[in-house]
């Protein structure tokens, strides 16, 4: 099944998914501006990571901060909502500036109808899975998503390590995605660092979330010029297209 997502206006273009994509989490410098600003020339998307205190027990920014980063930087933002009511804001985070909002799979009562709700505000729409979330449920609503993404930590906290066992998921979702010929990036967040990236690019996934690893570092966009590449070099889609070991083939 192909997907149904159409092409936006206002939004710039999604990288095809054999191009990788580095997006330094602003969760990690507090959502500061300045530090945002750092990165913002080399990063492919800044993630934003909108938490309320209630889905996940840690609460972050709102509307007017996004407004405010979003005019300080040029970087497409990837907003990343851990909130228990995302049909009432998902909408309101598009028109804030952000170019692609994506919702978690445990929030959302009607996602097929909340996908929609956020094109039509201009955004491309993303479905989030946490940790201890099966994907297989999931899988029949990838046609109405621009993106997917797998937490590889438990969602609500920056810092934690890297789990690789949540990689299976991320291997079947490519396989899913790739015998669908669905036209989506598969996103992974949570402890991805130069000794994990390599794990999961080799897995399937095209997009990368990095906090800690790019701002705890002395030349954070340098960090993301060396995450990029070693993703690229990891040989995930010439090896993932040959059904190679370490992908889904």
């Amino acid at each position: 099944m192909a997907s149904v997502t159409a092409p936006l206006q206002n939004v710039p273009p999604m990288p095809p998914p054999s191009v990788p994509i580095i997006a330094p989490s602003l969760l990690a410098v507090d959502f500061d501006v300045e530090a945002a600003r750092r990165v913002d020339a080399v990063a492919d998307w800044l993630h934003v990571d909108i938490m309320d205190g209630r889905f996940v027990s840690n609460q972050t920014i709102g509307l007017d901060e996004v407004r405010t980063l979003r005019a300080a930087t040029s970087s497409p933002f990837d907003t990343h909502l851990m909130i228990v009511d995302p049909h009432e804001w998902a909408t309101r985070y598009a028109e804030a500036g952000s170019d692609h909002v994506t919702f978690h799979a445990e929030a959302a009562h009607d996602p097929v109808a909340l996908a929609k709700d956020i094109r039509a505000a201009g955004a491309r729409p993303g479905l989030a899975i946490d940790r201890d979330t099966p994907i297989e449920p999931y899988l029949e609503l990838l046609p109405y998503v621009d993106l997917l993404l797998i937490m590889t930590i438990k969602a609500g906290l920056g810092g934690q390590e890297f789990l690789p066992q949540l990689l299976e998921k991320v291997r079947t979702a490519r396989t899913h995605r790739d015998s669908g010929h669905l036209e989506l990036r598969l996103e992974v967040d949570g402890g991805i660092a130069a000794d994990t990236i390599e794990q999961a690019a080799l897995a399937g996934a095209d997009t990368f979330v990095a906090g800690t690893a790019v701002f705890a570092a002395p030349d954070p966009a340098q960090v993301v010029r060396r995450l990029r590449d070693l993703a690229h070099n990891a040989g995930m889609w010439p090896a993932i297209a040959e059904g190679a070991e370490g992908g889904p083939g």
